[in-house]
């Protein structure tokens, strides 16, 4: 099966507000994930190692960083035809000045771009998601069920259905019901399964007996025009995917792999976490489907005597004499001072390397992580200047706290936001 008259579509999602503040300043598919990568990285490396070479990334918000990345990582041989290129909102004559209301405005207001006659299907993806699929085997699906729109999905268990789309299908896989996000023991009897249909179609139910929209489809282009075109529906999820359903026939592709939908500062905290263990639930490693980033041609880490325990450490570290890193995710260009502890944190490290001449100038503390400090069950941005003597590890136990200074607390997390400055022997 060859992607070849496929194009995919990647949706950047509205402005983050979940993942605030790390979303402050960046467009949420620009957020750095598993020390140096971004979430973006994963949908195209999806395409990527799926022969899928052709890809629009579609934002409206703070989208100057991913553009940036998207500009300086994804190039193909100028005879292959492959792109990766982002379709920010703008004002146009024919379609006015809003901005995307939803999935599936932008889509609709970007359909200029699929009127290439080799176009046949389209796959949508979401930018904000971790997974790992072969999209070939998704197309499959489709074309061997003669479907109109495919969806992926993965079987749940009740616990995690009221925060997912659930679908119902029959015998032969095409999908008969949806509930977003049920509440109630009656909204899921209407699309409970048999977890025999599950099992008997190779995948372990495990007492799992309700199925979750992955958000992944993939249409036929025709149809998904005149969905787009007859309907003013603005959330491909809300309201072309239920719409579909009545009107055309749309498959359900099963799919039991790992797979995390990165929307909330806890979803993000964990999944980065869950990644520096030694049996990892997502395995960045894997040499057949690996996950492409720019290349940045960093020296190596450099490390004193300290000790490293269930970690991932990117490249340009510098790590100081009698640290310990704990359960952590430490980003690229991360400088940590002599006597520091960082236990169950992400630290997105630095943009850039900076020098002693450079720190001196700028009048403020050196980048990176002070001289006897304690960082735990935080997450760091980008370029933090944290003094000595500094302890972060919400003491307080506060669950929402901050809004506007350098540090927040979101999901009981603490978060020092980017580029901000934390005094030595601040506590808290």
């Amino acid at each position: 099966m060859n992607l070849n008259n496929t194009i995919a579509l990647i949706l950047g999602g509205g402005r983050g507000t979940r993942l605030f503040p790390l979303t402050k300043i960046r467009a949420k598919p620009a957020v750095p994930l598993a020390a140096k990568y971004r979430l973006i990285d994963i949908p195209i490396s999806n395409c990527i190692n799926s022969n899928l070479n052709r890809v629009y990334v579609l934002t409206q918000f703070l989208s100057e960083s991913l553009h940036r990345h998207l500009r300086q990582t994804y190039h193909f041989d100028h005879f292959s035809g492959g792109f990766v290129e982002l379709l920010a909102a703008q004002q146009t004559v024919d379609e006015g000045t809003d901005w995307y209301q939803g999935t599936a405005d932008a889509v609709r207001k970007n359909l200029v771009h699929l009127e290439e006659s080799w176009i046949e299907h389209v796959l949508i993806l979401s930018g904000d998601q971790l997974y790992r699929m072969d999209f070939r085997e998704m197309m499959q699906t489709h074309i061997d069920s003669g479907a109109d729109a495919t969806i992926a999905g993965i079987p749940v268990s009740r616990e995690d259905a009221s925060s997912l789309g659930i679908m119902q299908v029959d015998d032969e896989g095409r999908v008969r019901g949806f509930v977003e996000k049920p509440q109630t023991e009656e909204q899921l009897a209407t699309v409970r399964m048999n977890p025999a249909w599950i099992d008997g179609h190779g995948i372990p139910s495990k007492g799992r007996d309700l199925l979750a929209s992955m958000g992944l489809y993939i249409f036929n282009k025709s149809v998904m025009v005149d969905l787009l075109n007859s309907t003013d529906h603005e959330d491909f999820g809300k309201g072309i995917f239920p719409e579909a359903i009545k009107s055309h026939k749309v498959q359900l592709h099963l799919f039991d792999g790992y797979w995390e939908d990165i929307g909330t500062i806890r979803a993000f905290y964990e999944s980065n976490l869950s990644l520096a263990g030694k049996a990892p639930p997502f395995d960045i490693r894997n040499p057949n489907a690996p996950i492409y980033s720019r290349p940045r041609y960093l020296p190596p880490t450099i490390m004193g005597d300290s000790k490293i325990i269930s970690s991932l450490i990117a490249d340009g570290c510098r790590i100081g004499d009698n640290v310990t890193i704990e359960n952590s995710v430490i980003g690229l260009r991360t400088v940590i001072g002599d006597n520091v502890t960082i236990k169950d944190s992400v630290v997105m490290g630095a943009d850039e390397i900076e020098s002693e001449d450079d720190a001196k100038a700028s009048g403020l503390l050196p980048v990176g992580i002070g001289s006897n400090s304690h960082i735990a069950g935080a997450i760091l941005d980008k370029n933090c200047r944290i003094g000595e003597n500094v302890r972060i590890t919400n003491v307080a136990g506060h669950d929402h706290h901050g809004e506007d200074g350098p540090l927040q607390v979101r999901d009981g997390i603490s978060i020092v936001i980017k580029n901000a400055q934390i005094e030595t022997g601040f506590q808290a």
